[in-house]
């Protein structure tokens, strides 16, 4: 390696560690940091071999991209999030859809429990055992519904014929105005306890203790309210059939 190369990997290591934070924060316990920090140093490593410099893109673009891409893959090599996972998630998601058509409004935690004809601590159990489950998942953004093939497979595929083009990479989330709109008018539409929740982590970039600190309730809690969060924000898209056009995607991050 170069003095050059060294100087770069040696100057953006750091924001290595801070991408693997931020994703592994939104995802199952099973997924070790030093796994992802690993895998995103290896993307840095791709990143400043093969970067060649241009007026369109700075290297901090180009290196967030491999890094993140380089994350997902080791995700993907780990099953990061299993179907039986998913199918949990899915459960909670149509027990919500058909309760707010039901009743006009947001269902009670008991009220879903009760839907789903468990106990109310099952169903707290279930929403721990979905956590790690994300608003949008690369198949909600597909043209088709190909289950056999993993998410993360198709979105590396396609990073491999995009890759050249724009800088853009689909390993980011593909996140259009209207995909944003639908977004915002599905969290407004939550009971203000998970709109709170959902501040607090994204907007106040606090982590699931400090979160907790300040709503006064366990870390344990937090991961099930924002579990119950997702499920609410995917139903409600589910209830308002959102679709995305691939062909007019703003190329967004949304992890």
């Amino acid at each position: 390696m170069s003095s050059s190369e060294d100087r770069l990997v040696g100057q953006y290591a750091p924001m290595v560690r801070r991408l693997a934070l931020q994703l592994v924060a939104k995802l199952p316990a099973s997924v070790e940091l030093d796994d992802l920090m690993q895998a995103g140093m290896m993307g840095l490593l791709d990143a400043v071999r093969r970067y060649q410099q241009t007026a369109e893109a700075q290297f901090e673009t180009y290196a967030i991209t491999r890094i993140r891409g380089a994350m997902l893959d080791e995700l993907r090599s780990q099953d990061w999030l299993p179907r039986s996972v998913r199918s949990k998630a899915k459960s909670i998601e149509q027990a919500i859809h058909q309760l707010n058509h039901r009743l006009l409004r947001q269902a009670t935690e008991a009220e879903i429990a009760e839907e789903l004809g468990m106990p109310l601590p099952d169903y707290q159990e279930l929403l721990e055992e979905a956590r790690g489950v994300q608003v949008i998942h690369y198949e909600d953004l597909a043209r088709d519904n190909d289950d056999a093939t993993h998410p993360l497979d198709r979105a590396h595929h396609q990073a491999s014929s995009d890759e050249q083009s724009r800088w853009s990479n689909p390993l980011n989330q593909l996140v259009s105005q209207g995909l944003r709109n639908a977004l915002v008018m599905a969290i407004s539409c939550l009971p203000e306890r998970e709109q709170l929740l959902l501040s607090l982590q994204f907007e106040q970039d606090l982590n699931q203790k400090e979160i907790g600190a300040v709503m006064g309730i366990t870390e344990g809690r937090v991961s099930q309210l924002r579990s119950q969060a997702v499920a609410r924000i995917r139903a409600a898209l589910a209830q308002n059939n959102w679709q995305e056009n691939l062909d007019e995607v703003e190329f967004q991050a949304l992890l």
